[in-house]
């Protein structure tokens, strides 16, 4: 940012609120003076390549080749992941492995290919690589998923951080997916996507691409700034031949190491987890309805929860914006507006809803108060090049930032959630100014230069910025683990990297009003899913502005079939249910109730999710990666295996096309019976979206009395069906269903053979005659 950038911004600060854009303009102009002398130069570069193979090495689990000016170590772990590091490159360390380095597999062989190259064989996957350093990642039948060009860096001759780009092709029938939370998609079109948290919701270097032989997952391990540049293939062009996809991957620095997994999109994801780890189970309320709400005071706190109760609308949580704060410090209550913080947690507690409270990653810099204090103490704050803690702009005036990269820091900070739990509240909200998200001007509040401890290994901003969410989550999660031992943390994060699903879930920030930001609400969830996140979600109407009546009908349904199901209001305004008359307000309350009633379902999917990695929220190819028309539908997805949900996405729709997979679906408002795979026309009135529920499914779902209960969709014809239920105490409750003459039959598998159900059975579309196109 130059001079004249400054005085652009400062233009758009507005005057209503110069004190606190001369701050910004300060708090810029310091961080590119800091980065000035902070950083070192660029200057002159030296290009290389690895250079022809010399030799080779075999390791348990593959081995080292040797290249004239590089190296390249291949491991195959225990579940078919294949590590790849160049330049001497090890699997550790690394924020997003989970309790280090996995197994090996030591059946995997490392042994001579042809033309001079070398080869690793193992179970699932062949990796082999040319003598000039292409890396090929074929299938068991020898198919060639994806071919990786020798890589290249670019290295500074007075020393510093090698940049390096890696090219790599893929089937021109291929689809890329991933990349974090990204508003396009869930598939990602051909472009360039920023490897950068802040310039995106969330930023992961994984991706998930699908084609007709397999799917695989490439993550890059490294944190550092960089952009992906995908182009999609094309099947025939030109002359006849196959035009093959191509992903470029060129990052600022750090290592170059990669990890491939190999198979179906459920084995992949399933692998990924076993990585990186199982994703953390959020407490039974976190599935249900949370409104979020700068609240004037504790009296507004209770109007708005009355507001919910008068009308019949189930409310699980209440989260306080970061305006409950006392001056902007965070861990500190606003003793005018909150005075009895515990009594009113307490009152909202006997009646069925959690108190969530926003938690600040910016201390600010008030000499005498606790947290500062503190964490001045422990030396617990990010520093600059010469040793003195980086200053920036918080929500409420100049602030100082943890180092989430040092194991003291973390140890202290989440301490400091005691507090938090002594007022009351259940669970937190990371939801603002962390050094991930963007000040005034969509700059980090850190210089690049800041100094991170990096668990001891050293380094500046521009290879923590990313990671700074997931420690800062991390710091929580371990803390509440530690202090209320009894009870599953809720933490809840705007931003994050791979491995964050370990300490709770996403909430994507601001995507914007509109009915864009509706799809790009539903592209997020897909595409964090697939990135092994499945609690994740957005706030229902978007962060402010102008909403319609009909625009926060449709994001509202949406949402109730979401993971994280969240209304907000920004800056006290209305935006409540009852806020937009009562046509809007009766369909809500049939979602709520919806919602409410599938909530054992949610609970369901969320076990299933820790234990397997499967995403709560997913696509329609999930089980037929082959299925080129669902690979390409984007406006629907799976709610675990069983439902299908089709969101309207479009003002003035009461009709739209669903795409189906294989298979007999129920339309579950009629149960009028689809044949799939194909396209059928489907009723959405105003009142309800389109969901359709699996032939054969059984869905645990909330009775009348609170007490779960089985609804059983009629198999098809001639078929059976089946499917788990894992109440909140983890129990795997197996059923299965079939036609016995006329009637549809459910029984319990046990180790004893079949059973009889213990629970209530509700038989559905046993009537429903089958129609498709």
């Amino acid at each position: 940012m130059n001079g004249r950038d400054l005085v652009r911004s400062w233009g758009g600060v507005g005057a209503g609120r110069a004190a606190r854009g001369m701050r910004a303009v300060r708090a810029a102009w310091h961080r590119r003076r800091s980065d000035a002398v902070g950083l070192p130069p660029r200057g002159a570069e030296r290009a290389r390549v690895p250079g022809e193979v010399r030799e080779a090495e075999p390791e348990p689990g593959g081995g080292v080749i040797r290249f004239a000016r590089s190296e390249l170590r291949i491991v195959v772990a225990v579940g078919g992941a294949v590590f790849l590091g160049w330049d001497g490159a090890g699997p550790e360390p690394s924020y997003a492995l989970a309790g280090g380095a996995p197994e090996v597999d030591p059946r995997a062989l490392l042994e001579p290919d042809k033309d001079g190259g070398w080869r690793v064989v193992a179970e699932r996957v062949t990796v082999a690589v040319s003598r000039l350093g292409a890396v090929e990642i074929r299938t068991p039948g020898g198919l060639v998923l994806r071919r990786e060009l020798p890589p290249r860096w670019w290295e500074p001759l007075g020393g510093g951080a090698a940049r390096w780009t890696q090219r790599a092709e893929v089937a021109a029938d291929a689809r890329f997916f991933g990349l974090g939370g990204r508003t396009s998609g869930p598939r990602l079109p051909g472009g360039a996507y920023r490897l950068w948290n802040g310039a995106v919701p969330v930023a992961m270097p994984v991706q998930l691409v699908v084609a007709d032989a397999s799917a695989h997952l490439v993550f890059h391990d490294t944190p550092w700034d960089g952009t992906v540049v995908l182009r999609e293939g094309e099947e025939g062009a030109g002359s006849g031949h196959d035009r093959a996809g191509r992903c470029e991957i060129r990052m600022a620095g750090g290592p170059l190491r990669s990890w491939v997994i190999v198979g179906t999109p459920a084995r992949v994801l399933g692998a990924w987890a076993s990585l990186t780890g199982a994703p953390a189970l959020p407490p039974a309320w976190a599935l249900g309805h949370q409104h979020a709400r700068d609240f004037a005071g504790e009296q507004e706190v209770r109007a708005i929860v009355a507001g919910y109760q008068e009308r019949d609308l189930p409310l699980d949580a209440v989260h306080l914006d970061a305006g409950h704060h006392e001056g902007g410090r965070p861990f500190s209550v606003d003793p005018d507006r909150f005075p009895k913080l515990p009594v009113l947690a307490e009152e909202l507690r006997r009646d069925g809803v959690r108190l969530v409270s926003a938690v600040d990653a910016a201390v600010r810099v008030v000499p005498g108060d606790a947290v500062y204090e503190g964490g001045s103490a422990v030396d617990a704050f990010v520093r600059d090049a010469s040793g003195r803690p980086v200053r920036g702009e918080g929500r409420a005036g100049e602030a100082v930032f943890p180092d989430f990269t040092h194991a003291r820091a973390r140890a202290w900070w989440g301490g400091l959630y005691e507090e938090r739990l002594e007022q009351g509240f259940a669970g937190f909200w990371h939801g603002a100014h962390e050094p991930s998200a963007r000040d005034a001007f969509g700059e980090p509040p850190l210089p690049r230069s800041a100094r991170h401890a990096l668990e001891g290994a050293g380094g500046d901003h521009r290879e923590a910025h990313n990671l700074d969410a997931l420690c800062m989550a991390r710091a929580a999660y371990e803390g509440l683990r530690e202090m209320a031992p009894g009870e599953r943390p809720f933490v809840l994060s705007r931003s994050g990297w791979a491995g964050t699903q370990r300490y709770g879930g996403i909430w994507s920030g601001d995507v914007g009003t509109g009915w864009p930001a509706l799809r790009a609400s539903l592209s997020l969830v897909l595409g964090l899913g697939l990135c092994g996140v499945p609690y994740a979600g957005t706030d229902v109407g978007g962060p402010g502005g102008d909403v319609s009546p009909e625009l926060y009908l449709r994001w509202f349904q949406l949402g109730a079939y979401l993971p994280l199901f969240r209304t907000r209001t920004g800056a006290r305004a209305g935006r409540e249910p009852w806020e937009f008359g009562a046509e809007v307000l009766g369909h809500a309350r049939v979602a709520l109730l919806e919602r409410r009633r599938l909530l054992p379902y949610f609970v369901t999917l969320a076990h299933l999710a820790r234990w397997t990695g499967a995403p709560v929220v997913r696509p329609l190819w999930w089980g037929a990666p082959e299925d080129r028309a669902l690979r390409d539908c984007e406006d629907a997805f799976l709610l675990g295996d069983s439902l299908l949900v089709a969101p309207v996405l479009d003002p003035g729709t009461e009709r739209r096309a669903v795409r189906l997979p294989r298979g007999r679906w129920y339309d579950t408002a009629t149960e009028r019976a689809y044949e799939g795979p194909g396209q059928v026309l489907v009723e959405a009135p105003r009142g309800r979206i389109p969901v359709l529920a699996r032939a054969g499914a059984v869905v645990p779902v909330r009775g009348a009395d609170g007490s779960l209960e089985l609804e059983v969709w009629a198999p098809a014809p001639g078929r059976a069906g089946g499917g788990l239920v894992v109440p909140d105490t983890g129990e795997i409750e197996r059923y299965v269903t079939r036609w016995d003459g006329r009637r549809v039959v459910v029984t319990r598998e046990t180790d004893g053979g079949p059973a009889e159900p213990s629970r209530p059975v509700r038989v559905r579309g046993v009537g429903g005659a089958a129609s498709g196109q």
